[in-house]
């Protein structure tokens, strides 16, 4: 549980019964008194907005599925109430583990001969979207982990098991079961680790870190792709 920070204010007393009067009318005493407890807050937003995409390593070695896939990125919002700064970066909102090869429907399915037709791969999709709201908010202050240039913060809904990811990205192993939000940037995550811990010390103490998860019109079931792990066709659900 964080600790409130004391809001301390300056002020000046003229009264001669005050235990803070300077004595001769001066009023020159400056005094410091708590007159307000504050906790400060993090916020995390996770709109949305698609922004592009990025390829995560699918970690199958010496098999013809691709060695890594495309996964769309969306926007997401750092801020805090004290500094009011502002930080924007990319996240993936969707985790796909590997299900099945496919034939690329063309030609070749048509005239009933599939073994010769292209290859896909069918990846299907865990994501995490709130239920019955739009946006869904969580306090995830004590699961934060730092170690190893690497910061998560996990966590559980309704037994299903959620990370937000910043770190290397070629480093991480996806788990079934688990919904990732994994944070891209060019500095392998660092960029956003030193945006957290700059807002720590700023707040002081440990500040609360709230996650806001705004639901998506539109959310993938699987996608398939080709060889390279280009998406070549999105399931909807």
């Amino acid at each position: 549980m964080p600790f409130p920070e004391l809001n301390l204010s300056l002020g000046l007393t003229e009264n001669d019964g005050s235990v803070f009067y300077a004595g001769n009318g001066e009023g020159k005493t400056i005094v410091r008194t708590d007159s307000v407890l504050n906790t400060h807050t993090i916020s995390i937003v996770i709109s949305e907005q698609q922004t592009g995409s990025v390829y995560l390593k699918t970690h199958f070695k010496g098999v013809e599925i691709p060695a890594e896939v495309e996964v769309p990125t969306y926007q997401m919002i750092v801020s805090d109430d004290k500094s009011n700064e502002k930080e924007i970066y990319q996240v993936t909102r969707d985790t796909f583990f590997y299900k099945e090869q496919t034939a690329k429907k063309g030609l070749w399915s048509f005239l009933g001969l599939k073994f010769l037709a292209p290859k896909n791969f069918l990846f299907e999709n865990i994501p995490f979207e709130p239920l019955k709201e739009e946006i869904e908010t969580f306090n995830i202050s004590k699961y934060r982990r730092l170690s190893h240039e690497k910061l998560t913060y996990t966590f559980e809904k309704e037994q299903q098991k959620i990370q937000l990811f910043a770190g290397d990205i070629n480093t991480l192993i996806v788990e079934k079961g688990t919904s990732y939000f994994v944070i891209v940037d060019k500095n392998k995550g660092q960029r956003f680790i030193g945006d957290i811990l700059y807002r720590e010390k700023l707040l002081k103490l440990t500040p609360i870190v709230r996650l806001h998860i705004i639901k998506r019109k539109q959310v993938s079931k699987a996608i398939e792709t080709n060889k390279q792990g280009l998406i070549d066709r999105l399931i909807y659900i």
